[in-house]
């Protein structure tokens, strides 16, 4: 306890005997000088006491993987118009390639004091990556929400879009329309929610009397170029439609077919993922399925506020059912001559 204290008065600039007073709660301590001492408190990893905890910044960190999807931008408007109305302002963190790490940014929110975190799309979403920097928020005890399937063994609560209903609901769609050769285009092998997807189509291909052929199935990152990559060995590979784990991919996935000379959804219908902004806009417009942000985004802050509040979440992962909202990038498979 002496070193603590000595390390806080350290930090903070103020004495050991003013750290005391503040670590209980006790008269004759500015505002200023309170604020500072717990803010040592927090960059050095001491818990605070329990009648302090309340006391954090009312600032929650956003954490999102890109803004070149659409759908991140939307999601960051929801979560910000919840967090408001909860007198609670958003720090926005962006990652991108060769830019600030996540541990980064997790390291520069605790420094700034947060009440939260909320994440769409991080580290936590693949099983092979390093989980160790979300160790420090649980040592903080600092309250965590994830938006999108998570590893089984973090102990944050989870918004999530159902992948297992999104891929029924676009296999179902192209097998009415007579395809047969459906190519996947989804995340890396080590993607939870790009394997719950693959595990739904095996389920749906079984429920068909067929089985999915693990030749249709590529893997890539989240970008337009890699579905178009992804895309084209599905083409070459004799596939007549697509589905693909983001809109953006989707998009690639057009491009490729048009590459190919080949027709959308003449020779190759395409599924997207997200029904992200202007997908009704694009040519085709695309078919999607549809992730309820709205709603996740205010159940994410939900969630926040109750652990914020000393509290705990009454379900661990909370899932959404998705839409597939039906346009003109699919149409009935091309009969062979």
């Amino acid at each position: 306890m002496t070193r603590r204290l000595a390390e806080v008065a350290s930090r903070a600039g103020v004495s050991e005997a003013t750290v005391s007073r503040v670590l209980n709660d006790k008269p004759g301590v500015s505002d200023s000088t309170r604020s500072s001492v717990l803010t040592a408190l927090d960059v050095l990893g001491y818990e605070r006491p329990t009648k302090l905890r309340g006391e954090r910044a009312r600032l929650v960190g956003l954490v999102l993987p890109e803004l070149q999807n659409p759908i991140f931008p939307a999601l960051a408007e929801v979560l910000g118009a919840n967090l408001a109305q909860h007198g609670l302002t958003p720090v926005l963190c962006t990652q991108t390639t060769g830019g600030v790490p996540e541990s980064a940014y997790i390291d520069l929110l605790l420094e700034q004091q947060v009440a939260g975190v909320v994440f769409a799309g991080g580290l936590y979403s693949q099983a092979d990556a390093d989980h160790s920097h979300y160790e420090r928020l649980v040592k903080r005890n600092l309250p965590a929400v994830l938006i999108n399937a998570a590893i089984d063994d973090l102990p944050f609560p989870r918004v999530v879009c159902d992948d297992a209903i999104a891929m029924e609901q676009s296999l179902e769609h192209l097998y009415s329309l007579g395809h047969q050769r459906i190519g996947l285009v989804l995340g890396p092998p080590d993607h939870v929610p790009s394997e719950r997807k693959l595990a739904s189509a095996h389920a749906v291909a079984a429920r068909h009397g067929t089985m999915l052929d693990e030749d249709l199935v590529v893997r890539g990152l989240y970008s337009l170029q890699s579905g178009q990559a992804a895309a084209q060995k599905l083409i070459d590979r004799g596939a007549t439609g697509l589905i693909c784990a983001s809109d953006p991919l989707a998009l690639g996935a057009v491009r490729a077919v048009r590459r190919s000379q080949l027709g959308v959804p003449e020779d190759v219908s395409v599924v997207g993922y997200d029904d992200s902004a202007f997908m009704s806009c694009t040519e085709p417009p695309l078919t999607t399925v549809r992730q309820p942000i709205e709603a996740m985004g205010q159940a994410a802050v939900s969630f926040l506020v109750t652990q914020i509040s000393g509290d705990t979440p009454a379900v661990e992962e909370l899932l959404f059912e998705p839409e597939l909202v039906v346009r003109r990038s699919t149409g009935p498979c091309k009969k062979e001559s």
